[in-house]
């Protein structure tokens, strides 16, 4: 008993330093730069100085930190869903839809749709498409399931990586250039309406997948044990398919496909704090959200004036991380 209590201790102290670091990432991040910005410039509203940070480094912070917990709170749904700690949010085929989505219109030469960057739309209808394809096939065969999610993912994934190769040999220098550009992933400035909206997205959605927490629970011991305990395994794996998938969608129409972030976050909190996904779901929120931030700051920083994109600076920490984990994992787990 007090070792369960214990537990809890530790997992509420985690999840006030995961508040607090997305906390401070809000306040500090927005600083740091190329080129410093003076704080009483800021306080009196005088240019250059606070229309830089307003406008392009504050902006660019919270779409990091929206960005960053999004993904990370997907890829601990993905992962409980899938039952695989190795799973991200782009196993289950959404990125792949959206990047398609999103590389179609940049090859078909349109920059803007209705005065907004036509890769959101893009990006938007390819992972509405994957949606509505996936579950719609659980709809005619009356059960939707980790094993089938996963193959249809591959199988997508498989399908929309060869559509983007045709698409970028044909669709010329600059093009192609743009198309490697948006894959990398990165984080830019973007407006506070586009901004409150994806906190909106994020919010709703966040709160939906937490309230089934107990239910993520049961399911990580196996299906037959979660329907035993009265959780519909096909309501509430086609509802958090949909919830993780609009999450992902979302944030990449915004920031281009960012990998890893997904990965190794809600890996360390279940790992390191608690597979409770009470405490697993926002821990990796708040944490996954202040990584992804401290990233793109450093790509501003590292090797300035030139900037790497925070995709990039992700990868160059998710790669060796991965490699670490799958070497770590004991024979019985890789059987």
């Amino acid at each position: 008993m007090s070792s369960l209590h214990e537990m809890s201790s530790v997992s509420r102290r985690t999840l006030a330093v995961a508040i607090f670091t997305f906390a401070a990432s809000v306040v500090l991040l927005p600083w740091i730069g190329p080129s410093p910005i003076n704080l009483a410039n800021v306080l009196h509203r005088q240019a250059p100085d606070c229309d830089i940070f307003i406008q392009l480094r504050l902006t660019r912070t919270l779409l990091a930190l929206l960005a960053g917990g999004a993904l990370s709170l997907a890829g601990s749904l993905f992962q409980a869903m899938l039952r695989d700690a190795l799973a991200t949010p782009y196993t289950l085929g959404i990125t792949g839809g959206a990047s398609l989505g999103a590389v179609a219109v940049i090859a078909g030469g349109w920059p803007t749709i209705w005065g907004l960057p036509g890769t959101w739309f893009g990006a938007l209808a390819g992972a509405f498409s994957v949606i509505g394809l996936v579950i719609g096939s659980s709809l005619h065969s009356r059960r939707i399931s980790a094993f089938s999610l996963l193959l249809t993912g591959i199988a997508i994934n498989s399908v929309c990586a060869a559509c983007i190769v045709i698409l970028g040999g044909y669709a010329g220098m600059s093009r192609s250039f743009s198309i490697a550009h948006w894959l990398i992933g990165s984080i830019d400035s973007t407006s506070y309406l586009s901004l409150a909206v994806l906190a909106c997205v994020v919010m709703f959605l966040g709160a939906m997948i937490l309230l089934q927490a107990r239910s993520w629970n049961l399911l990580a011991v196996g299906e037959l044990w979660a329907a035993s305990r009265g959780v519909r395994i096909t309501t509430v794996m086609r509802t958090g398919y949909i919830a993780g998938s609009i999450l992902v969608a979302a944030t990449i129409a915004l920031t281009g496909p960012i990998g890893f972030v997904g990965l190794i976050v809600p890996h360390l909190v279940r790992t390191k704090v608690s597979a409770d996904y009470r405490i697993l779901l926002p821990s990796a929120f708040f944490f996954g959200g202040s990584l992804l931030a401290t990233c793109d700051t450093l790509g501003r920083v590292v090797i300035a004036p030139a900037e790497i994109p925070a995709g990039a600076m992700l990868a160059l920490i998710g790669g060796p991380y991965l490699i670490w984990v799958i070497r770590q994992r004991k024979p019985l787990e890789e059987a």
